[in-house]
């Protein structure tokens, strides 16, 4: 393989590609290719933590896709045959898999996903005891891999079997009962009815293992048996089929919540009783409160798309809102980076569910975030409040869209930041448009009511070769406006599909 070859397996902050099928696929996982990029990762290690392969414990995990088996004996097998202990932890959540570097003191933990990517695709995400690889580390992880010595594989039953959801699922459960703090100390949630809806990914665990032990009735949960199908809808909370299903779920059982998990269980979206969505701004804002709560001040992180109505509410309950960039690992490396610099800063969080408290190892966990809401909605009962009583100071937008623009040249993100730097020069000379002056993605622009009474932000994704354009607006037609004017902007670049992707 050559070394563009191997650079088709970066995704960002993980390892991806096609997993079902066959190497005509420049970026399928053969068992050579995950052996070699596995002996990279062990190499890495040694090299980062000081270690010998000999005296390394390596924890390995994955969700429900079905080339999970065939990644997992190679995964195992391949640091087997270089000598690292390694434990077996099955079907595991991502969050439990990072997990294990701090309650069972591995030196690193390997978790194989693609998180609510289509049945065909797989990966591996790679921890060590201060959190998951950055883009560099893949890189490097990559590089290594053109080149090493690929051992034969061991016997991947060659390893200690341990079935640790069990202890982060107790952890999860401790976590309510302290919070809660009910009378019935070791059974808090008796009387509510929660759905949980896992889109057949790993997340079932959360209605069988965490709430119905603590007294919840969770007979209204769907899609709890894991099946690397995903015969239902995507297992995705940025999904309006999934979201769909966990609202009917809630509105037909008449639940007084409901959680909806991605594949792995590092996101999540909730659905209060009678049906209110908390997904996208409202997610924030939510965790926003609770993150924000004898914490005046505070700094929440979030990415590029959150509304201007969430910075008024972040600023409502004396916080500084910084909005940063799109990418899980770029917001909470942005939060590590202020606390560390002796700014307060408790949560980031993605609009698309990845949210990381600090208190939590900066780990972006769904359950977690899902236990923090669920300890809050508890005490609001107390006082006969509903959980959306927390969000009621947030403005919302008439209207929102989202649109994806394919650049169809070589080299796309050298052409698409050409387009924002063209297009951030434009808009000095357009009445009714006025660029954010605090911007760290792409450019965003407030329009007056003539150029549609909201805001717009385009930007190069941050994995495909797309312009990403987002835009909401206080008045009925305003997206409209701003799809149109970005629209006769783009149509004078010959590498941009006018007919979007």
């Amino acid at each position: 393989m050559t070394a563009a070859n191997w650079m088709a397996f970066k995704s960002g902050t993980d390892i991806r590609g096609t997993a079902v099928g066959d190497e005509s696929r420049e970026d399928y996982l053969s068992e050579r290719a995950v052996s070699a990029i596995t002996a990279a990762y062990a190499a890495w290690l040694c090299d980062n933590l000081n270690l010998t392969m000999e005296n390394m414990l390596v924890s390995v995990g994955h969700d429900s896709r079905l080339s999970a088996g065939r990644l997992k004996n190679t995964v195992i097998g391949t640091l087997r045959s270089l000598g690292v202990s390694v434990l077996d932890c099955g079907m595991s959540s991502t969050p439990a898999m990072f997990m294990t570097t701090v309650s069972l003191k591995c030196s690193g933990a390997v978790q194989i996903t693609a998180s609510h990517h289509p049945a065909d695709r797989n990966g591996l995400k790679f921890f060590t005891r201060v959190g998951g690889l950055n883009a560099a580390d893949i890189t490097d992880i990559l590089t290594r891999a053109q080149n090493i010595a690929v051992p034969e594989p061991g016997d991947p039953e060659d390893a200690e079997k341990c079935d640790f959801m069990n202890t982060y699922a107790s952890s999860l459960r401790e976590m309510i009962c302290k919070g809660v703090n009910a009378v019935d100390y070791m059974r808090p949630l008796r009387g509510l009815k929660i759905a949980v809806d896992a889109g057949n990914g790993v997340g079932g665990f959360y209605a069988s293992k965490v709430l119905e032990p603590l007294g919840a009735d969770v007979s209204a949960s769907r899609f709890l048996e894991p099946d690397g199908n995903f015969p239902n809808h995507s297992p995705n909370p940025e999904n309006a089929q999934a979201m769909a299903s966990i609202r009917d779920a809630v509105i037909e059982s008449g639940a007084d919540f409901g959680v909806i998990f991605d594949t792995d269980v590092d996101r999540a979206a909730c659905v209060g009783k009678g049906g209110v969505v908390f997904d996208r701004n409202r997610l924030v804002a939510l965790a926003s409160a609770i993150a924000l709560e004898n914490n005046e001040g505070a700094t929440i992180v979030t990415d590029s798309i959150t509304s201007d109505g969430l910075t008024e509410f972040i600023r409502s309950l004396s916080g500084t809102h910084l909005r940063y960039r799109r990418g899980y690992k770029n917001v909470i490396d942005k939060q590590i980076e202020l606390n560390e610099s002796g700014v307060n800063c408790p949560l980031a969080i993605e609009t698309s569910g990845h949210a990381a408290f600090r208190e939590n190892y900066y780990l972006d966990d769904g359950a977690y975030l899902v236990t923090k809401i669920i300890i809050k909605m508890a005490e609001l009962a107390k006082a006969n409040k509903p959980l959306e009583s927390l969000i009621t100071g947030l403005r919302e937008p008439a209207e929102e869209a989202e649109s994806r623009f394919a650049i169809t040249c070589g080299d796309f993100r050298a052409y698409g930041e050409k387009i924002i730097a063209d297009l951030r020069a434009f808009a000095e000379g357009v009445d009714g448009w006025e660029t954010a002056p605090e911007n760290f993605e792409g450019v965003r622009i407030s329009t007056d009511e003539q150029k549609g009474g909201g805001w717009f932000l385009l930007r190069v994704s941050v994995h495909d070769p797309v312009l990403v354009f987002n835009c909401e607006s206080d008045i009925p037609g305003g997206t409209d406006i701003m799809l149109r004017d970005i629209g006769v902007f783009l149509s004078k670049y010959p590498c941009i599909d006018k007919n979007k992707s």
